[in-house]
């Protein structure tokens, strides 16, 4: 899957001028910069949620937007920031969602197998029959993941998954975004603001300025006193732990 000269203007400025990378297969790629870089708009050209008006995203040697809606969801998924439910459901009905682009309404036994090692991997099953408003704001994310490993897709888009969690939920969010790879063999790109996390739990990072891509590389070649200081206007130091360079900034 690769981008090539993504753009996306609005009222006349380019939120998103000439973009093109390639997303490494089996990798988790994180996209930071700062507020305003056009990484979310990226993320929502890539995922067809967003209209591009120049360039184009190859998944599978297609156009994205060439790609039938039920085929598509077959191999990608994707989780905004906003994922408000109307519905009063519980997580289990939630999680069953993941599975409609196979069986639509009408789950067979095999989707509700997988639904349950879905729930059992997210570790919800004593929460499975409460209801999502109910449940803390962690518990709500790991529920959105379930569902999401439910379609059982080989590729994961993950907008600023740790939004609104405490530091104890967010750990845990990417320590699970880590396993989606390692353990499921899924290609996860996301979107961060915390570059530490990016940082320890990424293979890959991409870093917008202004719509454009300033840095794309490993986490040790991006992870640098002079890009850091460069993308974010402020003074950094980087140190490392357990061989993963961290930042400090000043």
């Amino acid at each position: 899957m690769f981008t090539k000269d993504l753009t996306k203007r609005y009222d006349g400025r380019a939120v998103v001028d000439g973009v093109s990378f390639e997303i490494p297969k089996g990798k988790v790629l994180s996209l930071i910069g700062p507020n305003g870089a056009g990484k979310s708009t990226v993320m929502g050209m890539i995922s067809r949620l967003v209209a591009g008006d120049a360039g184009l995203v190859d998944f599978d040697g297609r156009e994205i937007r060439k790609w039938k809606s039920r085929e598509l969801s077959r191999r990608l998924a994707i989780l905004t920031q906003t994922n408000n439910v109307q519905m009063k459901l519980t997580v289990r009905e939630l999680v069953s969602f993941g599975r409609f682009p196979y069986s639509g309404s009408r789950l067979t036994a095999e989707d509700e197998a997988i639904v349950d090692r879905s729930i059992a991997y997210m570790e919800l099953e004593d929460m499975q029959e409460q209801f999502i408003d109910e449940l803390s704001g962690g518990q709500r994310q790991r529920a959105y993941i379930a569902m999401v490993i439910a379609q059982d897709t080989e590729y994961i888009l993950l907008d600023e998954p740790t939004n609104n969690l405490d530091i104890y939920h967010a750990t845990n969010m990417m320590r699970i975004v880590r396993r989606l790879c390692d353990e499921l063999g899924k290609t996860v790109v996301l979107v961060l603001h915390e570059i530490n996390y990016a940082a320890f739990y990424s293979d890959y990072i991409c870093a917008f300025v202004n719509g454009r891509i300033a840095k794309f590389g490993t986490v040790r070649e991006v992870m640098t006193k002079e890009n850091l200081s460069q993308i974010y206007s402020v003074d950094f130091e980087i140190m490392e732990i357990d061989g993963k360079p961290l930042s400090i900034y000043y």
